[in-house]
């Protein structure tokens, strides 16, 4: 077997595997297609371009998001270590600097003695040992290629992206800074809407053109990445009850909770840009300018980016994956990233980083330790490879992939419940580094 790992995809699992596989000795070979061929999405050619939002979710240990950064951080992540210093105020959540980020993560990898990158496209899976992190842009080449060979149909959904909006274009004397329940202090700026305003914003988006990929399926549309007006589609308040709520957010203008909520997350250190929210669109661009700037404060709105949507690849995993994350019928080929059918940045570095580490153990002539099901990896794990393949959709860690625990299943205080599942997880994470260590 080749002594050399490859590595095909150069975004968060990409190069998650590259970077854990090479600082246990591996040589890594890197193979990334941009800029040599852009995807619908990407901008530039830095490794990890984050190409939705900025944010990494919430930074609360009690939480999904917040404890799989705590593993990650136990661990040695490149991605973790470059959050932090990047991060931008967000309030309890991880939010970075996107281009300071990316630009961390292609240096820390450019850098590393065992790795080393090529710029090219590779359109047909390899023989040899490698971790396939093509991510959910997948070209279509690879997509073909994969679906050859596991011998069945991959899967698909669609994808939104939010508009960042030229801080100088804010009108702040609309708008006022607060966190939720003021967690974070003033990290947020927010736009409020009278009942009034509110109605006339929603039937704007609901009678907005939008625009429908070929082929585009509205039941394929993820749930945790809900274009605004497909959400407005389900009903007058279901916005309001999403990345509109008001609740926890007091006007100081009026000393009232206002009727809506749009919330604006600083996109960078210097605060020159201001990410929408939870308004990953698919309206037509005309319509998102004349739309958008019915909301108070963003009359006068310079847009930045403007929202897209865009077709996202994953296998079905349960069908096709093992827990080693190697392929059931190509034990060469390790999966890693949101191709596996895992859904946001943390987790599909959090693949990432399982298989850079199952692989390079593999090159030593080493065992792989099993993820234990009870930390936050290995639910993850247990979601892609033990779910319904029928019906299998891509998910963002949360305590409902967990096991059970025993002695909570009938416990009503559901702080402590989160509190006991994450002490448990740690302490098994702990013991699968441990591990490691001792092989």
């Amino acid at each position: 077997m080749s002594e050399t790992l490859i590595v095909i995809g150069g975004g968060l699992a990409g190069s998650e595997a590259a970077w854990q596989a090479a600082q246990r000795g591996a040589q890594v070979i890197l193979y990334e297609m941009r800029p040599e061929k852009l995807t619908e999405a990407h901008k530039t050619s830095s490794l990890a371009e984050l190409v939705c939002s900025n944010s990494l979710r919430s930074n609360d240990l009690y939480t999904g998001p917040g404890l799989l950064k705590k593993e990650l951080s136990m661990a040695g992540s490149l991605i973790m270590e470059a959050a932090y210093a990047s991060a931008v105020p967000a309030g309890s959540a991880l939010a970075v600097d996107r281009e300071g980020f990316a630009v961390y993560i292609s240096a820390k990898i450019t850098g590393h003695p065992n790795i080393k990158i090529v710029r090219e496209e590779i359109t047909g899976l390899p023989d040899s040992l490698a971790v396939i992190a093509t991510g959910p842009l997948t070209s279509k080449a690879m997509a073909k290629s994969l679906s050859e060979r596991i011998g069945g149909d991959y899967l698909y959904f669609y994808d939104a992206i939010a508009p960042i909006i030229d801080a100088e274009s804010i009108d702040y004397q609309k708008v006022f800074r607060a966190s939720r329940y003021g967690k974070g202090g003033e990290d947020y700026l927010n736009c409020p809407m009278t009942e009034e305003e509110y109605r006339q914003f929603y039937q704007a988006i609901i009678a907005a053109e939008k625009v429908n990929p070929e082929g585009f399926e509205e039941k394929m549309v993820f749930e945790g990445c809900m274009p605004i007006e497909v959400m407005a589609s389900r009903g007058l308040d279901t916005m309001r009850f999403g990345p509109m709520k008001p609740v926890g957010l007091p006007d100081p203008h009026t000393g009232r909770e206002p009727h809506a909520v749009v919330q604006l997350r600083t996109e960078n250190k210097d605060m020159t840009a201001y990410n929408m929210v939870g308004f990953q669109t698919r309206l037509k661009w005309p319509e998102q300018k004349r739309v958008f700037r019915m909301i108070s404060g963003l009359e006068n709105a310079e847009f930045l980016r403007l929202g897209s949507i865009h077709r996202n690849t994953f296998i079905n995993s349960p069908l096709f994956l093992n827990k080693d994350l190697t392929l059931k019928m190509h034990k060469n080929l390790y999966m890693a990233g949101q191709i596996t059918g895992v859904e946001g940045y943390i987790e599909s570095t959090a693949m990432g980083m399982i298989a850079g580490i199952n692989a390079a153990l593999r090159l030593q002539g080493k065992k792989t330790i099993a993820v234990p099901e009870t930390t936050a990896h290995g639910a993850l794990i247990r979601h892609i490879t033990e779910s319904e393949s029928r019906h299998f959709q891509p998910s963002n860690i949360n305590f409902g992939l967990f096991p059970v625990l025993e002695e909570a299943s009938k416990m009503r205080d559901k702080k402590l419940k989160k509190q006991l599942l994450v002490e448990r997880a740690i302490k098994a994470w702990e013991g699968y580094l441990q591990a490691m260590d001792m092989l």
